[in-house]
Formats: C-alpha cells, sequence, structure tokens
C-alpha cells in the first residue's frame, strides 16, 4: 500500500538514507528523491539504489513532494525544516529524524510564531557508530521506537492525518510509534543517549590522556570496548546534539555527579555492603530492561 507518493528526503545520511531503503523495500512509497549540499553523497545514493531521483537544489526536490523527511545535522536541520515548510503546502508532511526537539520547537515558533500544522516532528530511536550514506541498510529501524510529537502545548494546531500517516511510514518500516511532548522527548533523551555518549567521550578521554609510560589500551578488553563503543561516533553530529540539549543534559549531568559522590563516599569509607546493594539494584534494572529490549525485538 501506498503511503506517500513522493518521498522527498533532505540529507541522505545514515538515517535519511536507511530510511529511503526500508520504505522503498516496504513498498509504501512511489518515489523517493534525495538532496544534499554534497554532489557526491547524491551520486553514492543514486548508485546505492537509496533513492530514485537526486537534486542539489531546495526547492527543485521539493516540488510534488506529499512527504518532506528533514535529515540534516541537528542544527543544521532548524533551518532546512523553516525552508522546506514555507516551500510546500499546508498539505504537505515536514518531519525530521533530529535527536533534539526543543531547539527545532523554538526555531519554528521564532519564525512563524507557532509551530506549522504540517510540521511533525520526530526522532527514531536508533542508529549507529557508523555514518554516511554507504552506511544506510533497509532494517536500521526494524524493531526500535520511534517518538512523535504531539504537544498540545507548543504545537496545537497539528494535523492529526498528517501525524498518523507519517507514523503509518514509521510503522510500515517496522518501528514502534509513540507520543511524547517536547520536554519529556528531551529530557528522556538526555538521560537514555546524550548523557551516555558524553561519558562514553570522556571515559576515553581520561584514557588516551593518561601520563603514565603504559599504554592502557593495551590492557584493555571487552568490556572497555563495549562500553565505549560510542565513542566512535561522529563527532561533529554530537557536538550538534549534545549543545541542542545543553539544558536537559546539564540537568543529567547534575544528577550523574551525585551519583558519583555517593559511590565515592562508598569508597571512602570502605562501605562494601552499601556498594553490593546498590550494585545488586543496578544490576536488577539492567537485566530486566536487557529481558525487555530482547523481548521486544522477537515480536
Amino acid at each position: 500500500m501506498i503511503i506517500f507518493e513522493r518521498l522527498v528526503v533532505l540529507g541522505v545520511g545514515l538515517m535519511g538514507g536507511s530510511l529511503a531503503l526500508a520504505a522503498k523495500k516496504a513498498g509504501v512509497v512511489r518515489t523517493v528523491v534525495g538532496w544534499s549540499r554534497k554532489e557526491a553523497t547524491l551520486q553514492t545514493a543514486l548508485a546505492n539504489g537509496v533513492i530514485d531521483h537526486a537534486e542539489l537544489d531546495l526547492a527543485a526536490a521539493l516540488k510534488d513532494a506529499d512527504c518532506v523527511v528533514v535529515a540534516t545535522p541537528t542544527m543544521l536541520a532548524e533551518t532546512i525544516m523553516i525552508q522546506a515548510l514555507e516551500l510546500v503546502p499546508s498539505t504537505v508532511a515536514v518531519t525530521d529524524v533530529a535527536s533534539v526537539k526543543g531547539n527545532i520547537a523554538d526555531a519554528l515558533i521564532g519564525h512563524f510564531d507557532e509551530i506549522p500544522s504540517n510540521a511533525i516532528l520526530g526522532h527514531p530511536i536508533a542508529g549507529s557508530e557508523q555514518s554516511g550514506v554507504s552506511a544506510a541498510k533497509d532494517d536500521l529501524y526494524q524493531d526500535h521506537r520511534v517518538i512523535l510529537i504531539n504537544d498540545p502545548a507548543s504545537s496545537p494546531k497539528t494535523n492529526a492525518a498528517l501525524l498518523a500517516k507519517v507514523s503509518q511510514l514509521w510503522q510500515a518500516v517496522g518501528a514502534e510509534v509513540f507520543e511524547m511532548s517536547v520536554a519529556e522527548h528531551d529530557h528522556v533523551l538526555a538521560l537514555t543517549s546524550h548523557l551516555p555518549h558524553l561519558l562514553a567521550y570522556a571515559l576515553v578521554a581520561q584514557l588516551s590522556n593518561h601520563n603514565e609510560n603504559v599504554n592502557v589500551f593495551d590492557f584493555a578488553a571487552g568490556g572497555l570496548r563495549d562500553f565505549t563503543r560510542i565513542a566512535s561516533s561522529d563527532p561533529r553530529m554530537w557536538r550538534e546534539i549534545l549543545l541542542a540539549n545543553k539544558t536537559q543534559l546539564s540537568s543529567s549531568i547534575d544528577d550523574f555527579e551525585q551519583w558519583i559522590a555517593q559511590l565515592r563516599a562508598m569508597l571512602d569509607s570502605n562501605d562494601g555492603d552499601a556498594l553490593e546493594m546498590v550494585f545488586s539494584d543496578v544490576k536488577n534494572s539492567r537485566d530486566n530492561f536487557v529481558a525487555e529490549l530482547a523481548a521486544r525485538t522477537q515480536k
């Protein structure tokens, strides 16, 4: 069943490219048009079958679109989303995949005095430490969750029909859709994604700057590799994400520092019982999380 006749992906990288591939595989879009500021990216997207047509001109790319997906880096997404909304009719859904929603909502309100009814803010909770259109794959969103913003406080005029169609698109590529407010989204993602990335970068930075005459990485094993995997993510992309969500992230850092202080106090006082109690509670929480994640992917 065709959901959108002409899907336009603005920013054909890992996220946008993977959605294009998945939508084509599912047979829910008839044509995919890709736009990028880089000719080489578009040529790779065409060669890999990610898109059907390529455009370097934004207005030409948006011609006859019935769904637009802004898949550019977080900060650029503000500008591109505004431009897209100015160039297409209000009957055309304009959505995005950015990891932070508050900065985009603020940009739209600052420009239009409100969030336009056809702006469907979204965020798929999926990704990879790899980036670029060459890393795109058609199952990236399978069994993952997608958050769409349905927020009467910030976007009371959201077109319910367009929201439903964008939701259908994500479901068609194997994702499970949830609705949240802008504030709730940015708070949750600060805790579950943005803080972990910051900590992974911080730990590798500490180890890299170890000032003794020993290469600590020579003695590291799978635990360090697994814990720091996300520190291989695109530095520029994560710079933008963390800055865009700095208020919520700063609050999460404050909470984390309190936990570190508590654990440090237990160490300093040799309170092994307290440490073990915390570790047992945390182990149970993580085990439950892993089991829930496994069950989700087996549905």
